[in-house]
């Protein structure tokens, strides 16, 4: 019986494959540390003010739920939010910051 050695076609065909199957794996890799990083910002930063970092509070006004700073008087709304409160008419905004003017 007679070993006989690829040849190099076959070997390169063999390192390609292998380096396409090394680098899919490196891409998987990469997205599982981009979605904790992501995971490990989201609780670094989650209810806390982008103004100032103190801790939000969320107050619901109208049936919708806003994200309060009571340090820096900043107010936040989430996607949709504005949408929500301008539907009920009247100069909504104004009302909201006369609610928590200081």
């Amino acid at each position: 019986m007679s070993t006989q050695k690829p040849s190099q076609s076959e070997e390169e065909y063999i390192i390609k494959q292998d380096a396409l199957v090394r680098h899919k794996a490196a891409l998987e890799k990469a997205k599982e540390m981009a979605v904790a990083e992501h995971e490990a910002q989201r609780k670094l930063h989650h209810m806390r003010c982008p103004k100032c970092g103190m801790a939000l509070e969320a107050v619901v006004f109208r049936g919708v739920t806003l994200d309060k700073c009571y340090h820096c008087n900043g107010m936040w709304l989430d996607a949709g939010e504005l949408e929500t409160l301008a539907g009920h008419g009247g100069d909504v905004l104004s009302r909201v910051a006369a609610i928590f003017r200081r």
